[in-house]
């Protein structure tokens, strides 16, 4: 099949544009706004963009749906200038998915999915306790694209890693098992992985 984005004229019930750009990791994006109230959201359109220093990359929708409100992570952010993004385990997919909900600015996802928060060392946002990895983040840019959507680029500055994690001196994601997200309302975990030589 062939169709333009443009008309978007692929003919088919959902739309394949998700699933083809997958799997995708989930940065858990957790914020403070200046009140000091906490905010927890998964994002699927994420990566890491430099490894020196580390930079990474999400992308933000403009609005909650069915709630007149902007996302409380863009605002939080916009504000204050950091955050902090957990990785999602196989362990953490539910209380995930529940974060993922739209809720009004003054609830706390956090404790809607049954969570604790460790407050960061250089940033002044949260991250998940029970997340195998976060970042602590700085903002660097926010950059509008086409549409509606903002691409948020964020230094890290600071890791934290569960020490169980750690084998032979390497971070082995077998043992807490990330999920992805993949088209429509599909994830996958990752449990196997290999290594391929570069050619000399």
């Amino acid at each position: 099949m062939f169709y333009t984005t443009e008309l978007n004229d692929h003919g088919l019930k959902y739309n394949p544009f998700k699933a083809i750009v997958a799997p995708r990791p989930i940065a858990w994006i957790s914020t403070i706004d200046k009140e000091g109230r906490s905010n927890l959201a998964p994002y699927s359109f994420f990566n890491g963009m430099q490894d020196s220093p580390p930079i990474i990359g999400f992308g933000s929708g403009p609005s909650k749906i069915g709630i007149d409100e902007p996302k409380d992570s863009l605002s939080n952010i916009e504000a204050t200038g950091n955050f902090c993004v957990s990785i999602v385990s196989e362990a953490l997919k539910n209380q995930m998915n529940i974060s993922s909900g739209h809720f009004p600015h003054n609830e706390n996802e956090y404790e809607i999915a049954g969570l604790t928060q460790t407050s960061g060392v250089t940033v002044s946002a949260p991250f998940v306790t029970e997340a195998p990895v976060s970042l602590e983040c700085k903002l660097h840019d926010i950059i509008s694209l086409p549409g509606t959507s903002k691409w948020v680029i964020g230094l890290v500055t600071a890791v934290h890693i569960k020490d169980e994690f750690i084998i032979n001196g390497k971070l082995d994601i077998t043992k807490y098992r990330p999920i992805a997200r993949l088209g429509y309302k599909d994830y996958a975990t990752i449990t196997k992985v290999y290594q391929l030589e570069r050619p000399k």
